[in-house]
């Protein structure tokens, strides 16, 4: 008999291998291989052919720039100052009689003018002596008259032999007190006219004043010493300007002033600047220098005069100064956009003619008609970048373009002093 299993199980035949299971996980991973080293092939053919692609492109052209040579000029040196401006004349106001202050005649901080009355002291005090001494004066006056009458006829009586002669001394001495007593009451009304001119006070002479120390009702005192201060008073026009010089520009400044005089001529212009001006709009005239250098400083006063017709320059205030000290030289300016800083060297591009950029180590000066005023290390023939300063790079290739470097006008000093 059969055994019932065998139903369930395939007839080999024999000789013949097994059968082995089929596998489909090993086919999936096959492909997905194929796969992936296709894509790498593709990627790898990419690869190969993108410098041969970037080789075939053609290089931009070297950026263009903007270049012209520095402006020359025959130029003064000029040496910068800080100043601070004082005035011609100040004066405290003070009383030179007593008594009680009785009128103000301004308001504080106005302009006044020489001779206008600003205070005025109770004059009924000193009205009185005035007229005391004017009644002095009378008695003095009639003395010296019954004196002179006595003399006179004591004289003829000592003709006679009336008189003794010590009664004639007498008389000519009573006579020459009387001279003097009437000398007396003249000085004695003058005095009087004088204080009493004190108790009005006036301005001295033209200026600011300020505010007023007293108010009315006050008891002045007055005198040396012990008067009232009763306001400030300050001239404007013209005004000084104090400022000092190192030895180092005193002697540079002396060596051109002595230069000066050789030739005839002294320029000791000033010129200034306040604080919100641009260039230099206010000129003066050099009118002090001190006679000795400060030990201390190693320096040296120096004083100026400006006009102030304005009056918008008030003492006390700064200002920006500078005073030639130096012969007219030769010098070049270019614009101040054109110097490149480089940690505390500055520095100029230049293009040479091949076109290639080469950095100017250059030592600068001052401002002038709106440039600046380069010292050393660079020629006049060099062509240097005005615009276009972003795109360059030393030693790299540009294309230059032709421009202009204008001046500007807003420098009347330095212009009116070029000699070309």
């Amino acid at each position: 008999m059969n055994d019932p299993s065998d139903d369930h199980h395939p007839v080999r035949s024999a000789g013949a291998p097994p059968a082995r299971p089929r596998r489909p996980g090993r086919l999936i991973a096959a492909a997905a291989l194929l796969g992936l080293a296709g894509v790498a092939g593709v990627a790898g053919w990419r690869y190969a052919g993108a410098p041969r692609a970037a080789a075939q492109q053609i290089a931009p052209p070297p950026p263009a720039v903007t270049v012209s040579t520095p402006v020359e000029r025959k130029l003064a040196g000029w040496t910068r100052f800080t100043g601070q401006f004082s005035a011609v004349d100040q004066v405290d106001l003070r009383a030179q009689v007593s008594g009680y202050l009785t009128e103000i005649h301004f308001t504080d901080g106005q302009l006044v003018q020489k001779g206008d009355l600003l205070f005025v002291i109770d004059p009924r005090p000193f009205q009185i002596q005035l007229a005391q001494a004017n009644a002095q004066y009378q008695g003095a006056v009639a003395a010296l008259d019954l004196a002179s009458r006595q003399l006179k006829r004591t004289t003829e009586l000592q003709r006679s032999d009336f008189a003794s002669r010590d009664l004639l001394d007498q008389r000519a001495q009573a006579q020459q007190a009387a001279q003097a007593a009437l000398e007396q009451a003249k000085a004695a009304i003058h005095a009087a006219q004088l204080n009493l001119e004190f108790t009005h006070i006036v301005a001295p002479f033209s200026g600011r004043i300020g505010a007023h120390q007293v108010s009315v009702g006050s008891l002045i005192s007055g005198g040396a010493g012990t008067s009232t201060k009763l306001a400030t008073i300050v001239s404007l026009d013209p005004i000084h300007v104090d400022f000092d010089m190192s030895e180092t520009d005193y002697l540079a400044w002396r060596r051109y002033q002595n230069a000066q005089r050789a030739g005839g001529t002294i320029d000791s212009t000033v010129e200034a600047s306040l604080s919100d001006e641009q260039g230099w709009p206010r000129r003066g005239k050099l009118d002090f220098v001190d006679n000795q250098l400060d030990r201390g400083s190693g320096t040296i006063h120096a004083r100026a005069s400006l006009p102030n017709p304005d009056l918008l320059i008030a003492p006390g205030e700064f200002a920006r100064l500078r005073l030639v000290t130096t012969a007219p030289r030769s010098v070049l300016l270019v614009p101040d956009a054109a110097l490149v800083t480089d940690q505390s060297a500055k520095l100029i591009m230049t293009v040479d003619e091949g076109g290639t950029v080469v950095p100017k180590s250059v030592q600068t000066g001052q401002m002038s008609n709106g440039l600046r005023v380069i010292t050393a290390g660079l020629a006049p023939s060099d062509r240097i970048v005005i615009n276009g300063l972003m795109r360059v790079r030393p030693g790299a290739k540009v294309t230059p373009q032709q421009g202009t470097i204008n001046l500007a006008a807003s420098d009347p000093g330095l212009s009116g002093r070029s000699s070309d």
